[in-house]
């Protein structure tokens, strides 16, 4: 047996009040053994990612895996029965883990909580502590507050009432620069995450007839998967709960893993609960991953890629055909308007929107779907009550009539829409005006009546870099150049500061988040995510 790994170092961050509950010599020691069995095949993994983009580049196509033929045609494997809190999970809230979300998405009615670390939440180190406080005193029945600017109090209803949590760490290529292991080098931050919320929660979870419940995001590969089902099967021996007892999620918002989505249930069988439509991630995977493709990868703007896009259509049906036949829940995606108070007219046509989205969902068969507001759940539950009744979901509907071949998950080019010169615009918008909240600490904002994260921030990055490198002509004849994204960008900083005020804008973070939009959007490198570079200018 090896020596125990030494305790993790917090570094460059300062204290935080009851950070101490948080960072427990149990809870570091147990990160410490996290960091030291897995972070080296985490990098191994981050390796073959840089491979298989660069074999895509090469040959322009993907396509399902030869090697594990035989899990796909073997129907005997089925995933392991969903425990009793995950069910029914005919609507699921997504948001971050402040005091007020906590509250608010627990009390919503809906029937899970997609409690955020990853793309909902920037990656402070208040954000990464007290949002496990958050969780942990709420399941203490200690998390109610009162509002100090509007006075309002927020408590939550009883436990048998709140929606079941399922935590979302971050993804496996972004580091936690505050904890350092032994060997000097900070700690994935999915480990960090999944490690401090699976040693503070499992066992009282239990206790309360759930159980620690997770979405994995950003999974490229079943290798992925592979390596999530080790570090679950380790964590669960080491503090003696059940084998078993962990349930994930696993987002399909990479266009890899739509290839390997049978694969990646079958490496986490013993804890695969479903799979999900991340549909504004698996975008910004097409654009990321077929950028220098050629014409027929050039998507248009992000709004005119609605879901009855035939390469969304496969998408989606081959996620409920696969999820269907080995047992597993299917989960739709996201709603992302934010309901206003002052234009009925906009609420009234936008939840048409969502209802005929939720409605098309529970009609090809999800068991589920995600809003990003209190107020979209009883729509979206609607959507699904009519289609489900009283049980729990539809996974009897094995939708044998669906049949997806390789290529139709990326036949681009058969959609009609174009680029167009307003969607540049808004791009650079939503880049600008989402990065600036970032740097503040906001991982969701709303922006133009939605709710918008990192991951739509990506969207709008990649088509700029992708519009401008294929050379777009749009429809007013202006062709897409970094000339023209610095027009716009600079067009943007005036009307944000007209729009604030100049004492609001110098106390922002404005020009930083230009700067870093065209830094992404411009540069001849591609960087993966922008993420990456942005935590570099994060404070805190």
């Amino acid at each position: 047996m090896s020596a125990p790994a030494s305790p993790p170092v917090v570094v460059d961050a300062e204290p935080l009040p009851r950070q101490e509950e948080v960072l427990t010599g149990p809870a570091l020691d147990f990160l410490a053994e996290l960091h030291r069995r897995f972070t080296p095949r985490r990098n191994e993994l981050l390796a073959r990612r840089t491979e298989r983009r660069a074999e895509i580049a090469r040959t322009g196509t993907l396509d399902f895996l030869p090697g594990t033929a035989d899990i796909r045609a073997n129907d005997s494997w089925r995933v392991a029965p969903a425990p009793p809190a995950l069910q029914d999970r005919r609507v699921e809230i997504t948001g971050p883990t402040d005091r007020k979300m906590t509250v608010n998405a627990l009390n919503s009615s809906a029937k899970v909580w997609l409690a955020d670390f990853e793309d909902a939440s920037s990656p402070t180190w208040e954000n990464v502590i007290l949002g496990q406080l958050n969780l942990t005193d709420a399941y203490a029945g200690r998390v109610d507050f009162t509002d100090a600017r509007t006075g309002k109090s927020y408590a939550l209803r009883p436990q048998e009432e709140l929606a079941t949590v399922v935590m979302r760490p971050r993804g496996w290529h972004l580091d936690e620069r505050h904890l350092k292991g032994a060997d000097g080098e900070p700690i994935p931050g999915a480990l960090v995450d999944f490690g401090l919320y699976f040693f503070h929660n499992a066992a009282r979870l239990l206790e309360l007839g759930k159980g620690p419940y997770f979405y994995l995001p950003k999974t490229e590969s079943h290798l992925e998967a592979r390596l999530w089902n080790d570090v679950f099967v380790f964590a669960q021996d080491q503090l003696g709960i059940p084998q078993g007892t962990v349930r994930a999620t696993v987002l399909i918002e990479t266009i890899t893993a739509a290839y390997e989505m049978e694969e990646i249930l079958y490496e986490l069988r013993d804890h695969a609960s479903g799979l999900n439509a991340g549909r504004w991630d698996y975008l910004f995977s097409i654009v990321k991953n077929f950028r220098d493709g050629g014409p027929e990868f050039v998507l248009p703007d992000r709004n005119l890629v609605t879901m009855t896009a035939p390469f969304m259509r496969a998408y989606t049906e081959l996620l409920v055909r696969t999820c269907h036949k080995r047992g597993a829940h299917a989960i739709g995606g996201m709603a992302a308007f934010i309901p206003s108070r002052k234009d009925a007219e906009v609420n009234k046509v936008a939840f048409e929107k969502v209802r005929a989205d939720k409605d098309r969902e529970a009609a090809d068969g999800f068991d589920g779907s995600w809003v990003a507001h209190p107020d979209l759940v009883p729509i979206a539950m609607d959507s699904f009550d009519k289609v489900l009744g009283d049980r729990p979901h539809q996974k009897d509907r094995l939708r044998e009539d669906v049949h997806v071949e390789a290529a139709d998950l990326i036949d681009i080019g058969s959609l009609d829409a174009k680029p167009t010169y307003a969607g540049l615009v808004n791009a650079v918008q939503v880049g600008i005006r989402y990065i600036e909240a970032w740097l503040r600490g906001l991982g969701a904002v709303a922006i133009f009546n939605l709710m918008e994260d990192a991951a739509t921030a990506e969207i709008s990055r990649s088509q700029i870099w992708q519009w401008i490198n294929a050379g777009v002509e749009f429809e007013n004849g202006e062709r897409a150049t970094p000339e023209l994204a610095r027009r716009l960008a600079a067009a943007e900083l005036e009307a944000v500061r007209a729009e604030i005020g100049a004492e609001a804008f110098a106390a922002g973070h404005w020009q930083e988040a230009h700067d870093l939009l065209l830094t992404v959007a411009l540069d001849e490198e591609y960087a993966d995510f922008l993420t990456l570079p942005a935590y570099r200018h994060l404070t805190g």
